[in-house]
């Protein structure tokens, strides 16, 4: 792995740390002042995190000056399959087998980890990175 690549990945890593702040304090909250159940609380968490992660990962750890249209599109596609997935199996753990709903949402949020960046990397981001204006004022010193 290339230098470049590796700050890549801790810059992301980063990014997504603060994502995950983000969506255990909105989880925490909903979790612990509402009385809905799992998957409401995990879906608007999830959100706000993806909002959050895809805005700081698009500028700073892909540097893309793709289509952001383009490229929210192919994020959106991606929760098509996850969010389902990670919602449907969380609350079938915290709601059905009793798991508790913070261990459940930290597995949820590694999973999210290691594919989103995977998915980023490999077709979101595909071709366009390092090709915004941060990336250009780099490269030109």
């Amino acid at each position: 792995m290339s230098r470049k690549e590796l700050l890549r990945s801790l810059k992301f890593l980063l990014f997504s740390i603060s994502a995950g702040i983000i969506e255990i304090t909105a989880f925490s909250l909903l979790n612990e002042l509402t009385r809905w159940s799992y998957w409401p609380c995990y879906l608007i968490a999830l959100v706000l995190s993806v909002l959050w992660n895809f805005t700081l990962n698009r500028r700073y750890t892909f540097q893309s000056a793709n289509n952001v249209p383009k490229a929210m599109a192919l994020v959106f596609l991606f929760y098509c399959v996850f969010t389902p997935a990670s919602t449907l199996l969380g609350s079938f753990l915290a709601d059905t087998l009793g798991w508790n709903e913070y261990l459940v949402t930290v597995l949820n949020m590694a999973a999210n980890f290691i594919l989103e960046y995977l998915y980023d990397r490999l077709v979101v981001f595909r071709g366009t990175i390092d090709t915004n204006a941060l990336a250009q004022k780099k490269n030109a010193r």
